[in-house]
């Protein structure tokens, strides 16, 4: 088993790492996973209601299903999603890509907006989803924001657990919200042009679907995710203050103590999104494994450069050590 990612020396720069993981180049060629795909509303419960797009195995009885979760103003589609997801069709499963709501094109399907904390709904969807092939093996990937979302599932399993769930792995997941905003923020330039481009895009995309509702126009020319965050508020009601919202799903600390199901978090120490001491100060506990590496970026780990991926090997070398057993 490969533990460490070691590109080539001309591959470890931390923004070309995270840059190019998202670029459509990774994902050239033949996908099977794509052409089997077929969209479904997921039901998340309390009138919510969540896209995704189902692949099944067509020649044979697929090994399990993997769920994949994509990261903040991401989608189903997002470059990532759909090279993991490419990736492990090809072994055998059954892929459910899973979009958040208000990503992907999922803005008319509910009429609150998304925020960080929805755990509830999206937990609801992912055990809907589980059970579309209950007998056998269900994994969870989640990537940054999504691989938050991910642990806060895991975290689920001891009191509300999805029965066929057998292990979480959660690429880059962003632990301490309010942080990753302030180095979007403060970080390389790139990164915060693309994070506010794609907000403001979604902020549109859910003002034309309900007009009566929300009114974007007057806060869309904020500059720093930070200062949108703080903008948009008002529409949160159920939240005082944004760091109330941001608390509300920070995993730091002892935060993970709980776990009761395995879970494998790939990181690096050069993360331009999620600092590193995040992961240096989690908790220990039996059931969580920390891959810490040196290089790798966010959401990156692309070995051979630009598009073999270490993580997806990784996962796999793992899924196949359990079906030995």
């Amino acid at each position: 088993m490969e533990d460490l990612f070691k590109p080539a020396w001309w591959a470890r720069n931390p923004h070309l790492q995270t840059i190019f993981g998202s670029l459509s180049l990774r994902v050239r060629g033949k996908n099977e996973m794509s052409d089997a795909a077929q969209e479904m509303i997921v039901d998340g419960g309390n009138g919510a209601r969540l896209l995704g797009c189902h692949s099944r195995q067509a020649l044979r009885p697929a090994k399990g299903i993997i769920i994949l979760l994509h990261g903040w103003e991401g989608s189903a589609d997002s470059t990532y999603i759909l090279s993991t997801g490419r990736f492990f069709y090809r072994r055998g499963y059954d892929i459910f890509r899973l979009n958040l709501r208000d990503h992907g094109n999922s803005h008319h399907l509910n009429r609150e907006l998304f925020h960080g904390a929805l755990t509830e709904e999206t937990a609801r969807a992912v055990s809907q989803i589980a059970r579309l092939l209950p007998k056998r093996p269900c994994y969870l990937i989640g990537f940054s924001l999504g691989g938050n979302f991910a642990l806060r599932i895991a975290l689920r399993q001891s009191y509300s657990p999805i029965p066929n769930l057998r292990q979480v792995f959660c690429i880059s997941p962003a632990l301490d919200p309010y942080k990753s905003t302030l180095a979007i923020d403060a970080g390389f330039p790139v990164y915060r042009h693309y994070f506010m481009a794609k907000w403001k895009r979604s902020l549109r995309a859910k003002q034309l679907c309900f007009p009566d509702r929300y009114h974007f126009d007057e806060i869309l020319h904020h500059k720093t995710c930070m200062g949108l965050t703080e903008a948009i508020m008002p529409y949160y009601t159920e939240f005082g203050h944004y760091r109330d919202y941001f608390r509300l799903y920070t995993l730091t600390g002892n935060f993970l103590a709980p776990l009761a199901m395995p879970v494998v978090i790939f990181a690096s120490t050069d993360d331009p999104v999620v600092p590193a001491e995040d992961y240096r100060h989690l908790s220990a506990n039996g059931f969580l494994q920390i891959s810490l590496q040196k290089q790798g970026g966010h959401c990156g780990f692309l070995d051979p450069f630009p598009r073999g991926c270490w993580y997806e090997r990784r996962i796999g070398k793992t899924l196949d050590n359990r079906e030995e057993r």
